[in-house]
């Protein structure tokens, strides 16, 4: 009777929105960036060798940090890559190599696949490392990951890092399960929730604040802040973060669609509107279809070249995640409430995305979204005690 009652209950809330046009990335004048503050920092990079870690959301305006600097005069001298790439038109998880930028002639050193932390090597013609990447504030979006290999390189091999800060577009909330460190990977390191609500300079002084790091070492760091920002602002991104987030409406749905990625279903990647859409081939869910082909940034997405059916998360706006501030996962119980094969549902890489197996099992017996939530509550009240302690901003309400 329970699961009759939720899928009768999650079939109204689908029927009860109207439809809506996908918000899209944006200029947002009162805030700025970290990078775009150069009178705060050029005076730091003045006869040193520098060192990039950046990715197309890079830029200065209008202008790529690279570009920028170069044009000032800067030593810079190797490029960092994070997952994407430096150009930012990489699968998710494809292999990246070293390469050489075609526009700077710079090396460009790969740091995700097998090499997620640069070496001594590495870094040993370089005198600063610059840390500039635009993130999404979700605990499986890499690039945190990432910062915190940069950081114990640095601290390793005695580099000073500096974070030119950026927004969290999702830092207005906090939600979801706490890692558990059994689950730990490189889509979940520490133990936060999946919505953390920390920009990548808070989320820095966190790791080392707490001796997170490798063997608690501690990486001389400095940072700029953003002007125009706090944790109640609605940032707009001003280009996309990564390949298939293409809107702000993705950009409000991955910390719930992500989950999906840890299932058989496909959550649109080749299509126009990846982490918005839902469905498998044959779905008694929804009455959208699409089909995934390949394409950049997509190039053998799930379920290519089949129809898929299913439903269509981009008809929700950016006024329906702040009213609720919240990862949902009515979707992920009715579509697992619906497959045929139960048992196939979750694949082992959901306990890595959820970053704990308790997730799956709490769906599988019936609990609802309200129940799991309700879980949730013990272990984010003990992270937002500790995450106070290095907040930059004003914190949202």
């Amino acid at each position: 009777m329970r699961h009759s009652f939720i899928f009768l209950l999650l079939i109204k809330i689908f029927l009860s929105n109207q439809i809506v046009v996908a918000q899209p990335f944006g200029p947002f004048p009162t805030v700025k960036t970290g990078a775009e503050q150069t009178e705060k920092y050029l005076w730091q990079l003045k006869d040193k060798r520098i060192g990039l870690v950046v990715n197309a959301t890079s830029f200065i305006n209008n202008t790529h940090i690279v570009d920028s600097l170069l044009s000032l005069g800067i030593a810079v001298k190797k490029i960092f890559a994070p997952e994407h790439g430096f150009r930012g038109n990489a699968d998710a998880g494809s292999d990246i190599s070293n390469s050489t930028d075609s526009i700077t002639k710079l090396p460009i050193v790969s740091i995700y696949g097998n090499h997620k932390k640069p070496s001594a090597e590495d870094l040993s013609n370089v005198d600063l490392v610059i840390y500039d990447i635009q993130d999404v504030g979700v605990r499986f979006y890499t690039y945190i990951s990432t910062l915190q290999y940069v950081m114990e390189a640095c601290a390793e091999n005695k580099k000073p890092l500096l974070i030119l800060d950026r927004p969290n577009p999702n830092g207005w909330y906090i939600d979801g399960p706490v890692l558990n460190k059994k689950f730990e990977s490189f889509v979940g390191m520490q133990s936060i929730p999946i919505v953390y609500a920390m920009t990548p300079a808070e989320y820095a002084l966190f790791l080392n604040g707490e001796k997170l790091l490798k063997d608690s070492m501690q990486c001389q760091f400095t940072y700029v802040v953003c002007e125009g920002y706090d944790h109640s602002v609605k940032y707009i991104l001003p280009r996309k973060p990564s390949p298939n987030i293409t809107n702000m409406n993705a950009v409000y749905l991955y910390p719930s669609t992500c989950l999906f990625e840890g299932t058989p279903l496909s959550v649109g990647r080749g299509t126009d509107r990846p982490f918005q859409l839902i469905g498998y081939p044959g779905s008694k869910i929804g009455k959208n279809f699409f089909t995934p082909v390949s394409k950049p940034g997509a190039t053998n997405p799930v379920y290519a070249n089949e129809q898929c059916s299913g439903v269509d998360l981009s008809i929700y706006n950016g006024g329906y995640f702040f009213d609720h501030k919240q990862i949902f996962l009515n979707w992920l119980i009715q579509f697992y409430l619906t497959y045929q094969n139960k048992e196939e549902f979750f694949t082992s890489y959901f306990d890595k995305l959820a970053g704990t197996d308790q997730l799956k099992k709490d769906i599988v017996t019936g609990k609802s979204d309200f129940m799991i939530h309700q879980e949730w509550q013990p272990d984010i009240l003990k992270f937002k005690d500790t995450r106070k302690k290095y907040l930059l901003y004003k914190d949202f309400e």
